[in-house]
């Protein structure tokens, strides 16, 4: 694996096994760490395992039947797995879903609210400005019906009601999903201010995985429930490997398909 740049780290998921329906085995002793106050990226195809990481995280695995059987999960220097979803947001953690998940029959104020609920009444107006100052187009649109906004208007509700819980941790589920690529570098941008501005350590799950790395500090590949490489964005954004496999580029810098690419061979030697 890549060497990764030491810090503190806030998170560290420590083995763990992941089972749905006491019999599907999903994580197979996962091991990551996410460095406080920075962007650290989780890549992979359909069914690598990211989701159900996230998931595992903020206590949502129970909604599926599943549960975390082996290792542990600790953040901010306490174990926090198989706990219920309404402490692990108390505690700071706020998933936004893939598929941004608004209320659609709610304004995007009603929304907003919705995600101030485990904060002090006092908080809210500043909050809300804060929101506001990152997405200005949700204060033009502060009493239309989210269910008429445009699919990339939603994800930036969906990421604004997370502000409004005051994240420690923030988890991001393929925001990119179904956007044009300007909208996805608007999004993209607008995270990594918030980040900086608000010292928040962000889990970003990503299929896109040029424009993860482009934003992140650290990242890890999955694989079948294990991650098989890991290291800074910087280095894997260079390594051959995940330009063949990942960003669809061979070492000559051609476009390559992944139905053309041999690759038997470099993933036997990733999972050895």
């Amino acid at each position: 694996m890549l060497k990764k740049d030491n810090g503190a780290d806030i998170l560290s998921i420590r083995n763990m096994e992941v089972i749905y329906n006491d019999v599907v085995l999903v994580l197979k002793g996962l091991s990551l760490s996410a460095r406080a106050g920075k962007i650290t990226t989780l890549l992979g195809a359909n069914g690598a395992g990211k989701t159900t990481t996230l998931k595992a995280l903020s206590g949502l695995l129970h909604t599926e039947d599943g549960k975390v059987t082996d290792g542990e999960i600790w953040y901010d220097g306490q174990k926090i797995q198989n706990q219920p979803p309404e402490k692990i947001v108390r505690r700071g953690i706020f998933q936004v879903m893939e598929g941004r998940r608004v209320f659609e029959d709610l304004s995007v104020e009603e929304n907003l609210r919705c995600g101030a609920f485990t904060r002090p009444a006092s908080r809210y107006a500043d909050n809300l400005e804060k929101v506001y100052s990152y997405f200005p187009r949700l204060k033009e649109r502060r009493k239309q019906m989210s269910g008429y906004m445009s699919g990339g208007e939603q994800q930036m509700l969906a990421i604004g009601r997370a502000i409004m819980a005051e994240p420690r941790l923030l988890l991001l589920d393929e925001p990119s999903l179904g956007l044009a690529p300007l909208l996805v570098e608007e999004i993209f941008d607008i995270v990594k201010r918030f980040k900086e501005q608000e010292n928040v350590t962000i889990l970003l799950v990503e299929q896109n995985a040029r424009a993860a790395l482009s934003v992140a500090e650290d990242g890890y590949i999955m694989e079948n429930g294990r991650v098989v490489m890991n290291g800074s964005a910087r280095d894997l954004l260079n390594n051959p490997d995940v330009q063949e496999f990942y960003l669809g580029m061979s070492h000559a810098g051609d476009k390559k398909s992944y139905r053309n690419v041999k690759h038997y061979r470099r993933r036997k030697r990733w999972l050895g």
